[in-house]
């Protein structure tokens, strides 16, 4: 089995009184799509920056691609790609002058992947970066990461300013390193590019990872707005006793109520009927992450 690319153990790092990190264990393995979720201000660019050695952890340990960021960062970054959520650099070259620079500095890029890139993207190369919009930075930035095809991507809110378009385009070159054997690290709050790339999604919160889950197992455990039709009225009474059933309204032959969780016991309940139609509204990432953060805040307020 491949050794993980991305590895912390207790890692902690603190702003004087103020703690970014408070004892943080990591595993992201090769070859997957990690998306790393969480508030602002919970640890994610922290994570990031200390994995990078852009900042030192105050305590604890990372190996990245089974090196120590610290020791071996200049041969760490040759074989990473990273993208920060505000892509900023010398606005006095074009975009060209600047990917071909750092190409080199990456031991060589080829001139036609950087078009295709751009081409993809439709970021103009010839423009000079400072007149150019966030979101042209921001292309600029998403294709300086993964121009060089790296075994790592580090992405830190990758498509901020990015329309929905190119965030579509950004999904399909998520996808694609993947398909290629690459591992992607990406924190976002754009939903719906993890919902649609992660295999595993991490949820951290005031510095601490508080669940690691696979997307699908997720989408089980998530409220649902279920709507059935029965061919006859039905008495409501059947259904307000269905484990993991709330909120039910009966109007005519016509159930609608919320689902949170596994369908079983409402699918049993619904059989003793003659079932016209049903009706399941599949919920996405944003709505699972913020069901599973009241859960964690009513589990604290309790304690």
């Amino acid at each position: 089995m491949a050794d993980p690319a991305i590895c912390t153990e207790q890692l902690v790092k603190t702003y004087g009184r103020n703690r970014g990190l408070t004892g943080l264990d990591l595993q992201v393995e090769t070859a997957e799509v990690y998306g790393f979720l969480g508030p602002n201000g919970a640890g994610k660019s922290t994570t990031i920056r200390l994995l990078l050695d852009l900042i030192r952890p105050t305590s604890g340990s990372a190996r990245v691609l089974g090196l120590d960021p610290r020791a071996d960062g200049v041969a760490l970054r040759r074989r990473i790609g990273y993208l920060a959520g505000d892509f900023i650099v010398d606005g006095r070259q074009t975009g060209r002058e600047l990917l071909t620079y750092l190409g080199n500095l990456r031991g060589g890029v080829p001139k036609a992947r950087i078009t295709e890139l751009a081409e993809r993207l439709d970021l103009d190369l010839g423009r000079r970066i400072k007149g150019l919009s966030k979101g042209n930075r921001q292309k600029v930035g998403v294709v300086q990461a993964f121009m060089h095809s790296p075994e790592l991507l580090i992405l830190d809110e990758p498509t901020s300013g990015l329309d929905p378009f190119l965030q579509q385009e950004f999904v399909a070159m998520v996808r694609e390193a993947k398909a290629a054997g690459q591992t992607v690290f990406m924190s976002s709050h754009v939903m719906s590019e993890v919902q649609h790339t992660a295999d595993r999604v991490g949820i951290i919160r005031d510095g601490r990872l508080v669940t690691v889950e696979r997307v699908e197992d997720l989408r089980e455990r998530a409220v649902r707005q279920v709507e059935i039709v029965f061919d006859a009225p039905v008495p409501a009474g059947e259904f307000e006793a269905v484990p993991g059933i709330s909120d039910v309204v009966m109007s005519g032959s016509r159930l609608r109520c919320r689902l949170d969780g596994r369908a079983d016991a409402l699918i049993k309940a619904a059989s003793r009927h003659t079932v016209v139609s049903m009706l399941s509204e599949e919920p996405d990432l944003e709505e699972l992450f913020f069901t599973f953060y009241r859960r964690e805040e009513a589990g604290d307020a309790a304690v």
